[in-house]
């Protein structure tokens, strides 16, 4: 003899009312397309504060020793100085340009293109 299958909640398959969907719908929902507001990535925008502001201070520290500003004894390390500035630079600003964008809302910005580090 063949076993009953039981539905969620103790009612027998057999016993379930079932119902069709009326023909003029197609079965999908408006809040299925709903967006979901972004999630803001706090802490990578933190850090590319932080790598903005070394960056900015090392560029500013290089510029000044390159220029003589500074007593400079040896004066083949002032360019590394604004060299490291400039490659710490260059991502702390790319994605704070980003965040910018995004919480302004321009088109083609999000927060999904700046990399979360809640991992």
């Amino acid at each position: 003899m063949p076993a009953r299958s039981v539905v969620s909640g103790g009612v027998p398959s057999s016993d379930v009312r079932y119902s069709r969907l009326a023909s003029d719908e197609d079965g999908y929902i408006d809040l299925q397309f709903k967006k979901s507001p972004p999630k803001v990535p706090y802490k990578a925008i933190a850090h590319a504060a932080v790598l903005f502001v070394i960056g900015s201070l090392l560029i500013i520290i290089g510029a000044l020793l390159l220029a003589g500003y500074f007593g400079v004894t040896h004066s083949d390390r002032t360019v590394p100085v604004l060299i490291i500035g400039i490659l710490v630079f260059l991502p702390g600003i790319y994605h704070l340009r980003i965040a910018y964008y995004a919480s302004k809302g321009y088109r083609g910005y999000s927060y999904d293109d700046i990399p979360d580090f809640d991992d």
